[in-house]
């Protein structure tokens, strides 16, 4: 790592820090360029790479011609063994959460997904899009597949909810565990559009195989979330 490289890392993580603990609160204006270089004792280009690289992250955001100011908390995502729901881990957040569904169709399984939940190729699948927001912004995109012989009848409506919730109240499906794939992506066109970003924006990609106890496949689903927005958080006890 070079000199300048390294100067714009530690002034972009002490103004993180600043803003994690609360010297920068959420919707303030930050300094100036010109005043972070007076405070960190850096040249504007350091300082411009490191406001560059926050806004990406989502810890600012610029307004042209009023400056920059801090961005709302990240929505955290708990990876770990839970019951909450999407929209109660937003609640208890102090966000007000909300789904769209985009689509609900029944389509023809192919290769995959007839392996994946034990089918004929052409067996029907359900295939679920919806879109999740907090606030009324955008937090993630997300297609899921499920199998039709065990979620015959599935309505928008319900979807508009809890997915899980659906299973097991409509269906009696009882989900025993959940295995999730997480990588990073970059948002294409339609990614873009729907989660209301720039083209080539930096999302989470999560893939979620969800299982019954009898160790049958029951959804299959894979979400992108905005990598602005979205906080991940993994806990593992000993």
């Amino acid at each position: 790592m070079n000199k300048e490289a390294a100067l714009h890392s530690i002034v972009k993580e002490s103004i993180i820090d600043l803003i994690k603990n609360g010297e920068y609160e959420t919707n303030t204006k930050l300094p100036t360029e010109a005043e972070f270089c007076k405070i960190y004792g850096v040249s504007r280009t350091t300082v411009r790479t490191a406001l560059q690289q926050l806004t990406v992250e989502g810890y600012i955001y610029r307004v042209q011609g009023k400056g920059t100011f801090v961005s709302e908390n990240k929505v955290k995502q708990f990876l770990t063994s839970t019951v909450e729901k999407f929209s109660e881990q937003v609640t208890m957040q102090g966000k007000n959460p909300s789904t769209k569904v985009i689509s609900l169709k029944v389509i023809e399984a192919n290769a995959t997904l007839a392996k994946l939940f034990k089918q004929n190729i052409g067996d029907p699948v359900n295939k679920l899009e919806r879109i999740r927001y907090v606030n009324d912004v955008p937090l993630q995109y997300e297609i899921a597949y499920l199998p039709w012989y065990k979620t015959p009848g599935l309505n928008i409506e319900a979807c508009e909810k809890s997915l899980f919730e659906v299973l097991g109240t409509q269906f009696n499906l009882k989900v025993k565990k959940t295995v999730e794939h997480l990588e990073f992506s970059l948002a294409d066109d339609s990614i873009s559009d729907k989660l209301e970003v720039p083209n080539g924006s930096p999302c989470f990609s999560l893939e979620t195989y969800t299982y019954e106890s009898d160790g049958s496949v029951i959804e299959f689903s894979k979400t992108l979330f905005r990598g602005d927005r979205a906080h991940f958080v993994i806990e593992r006890n000993y």
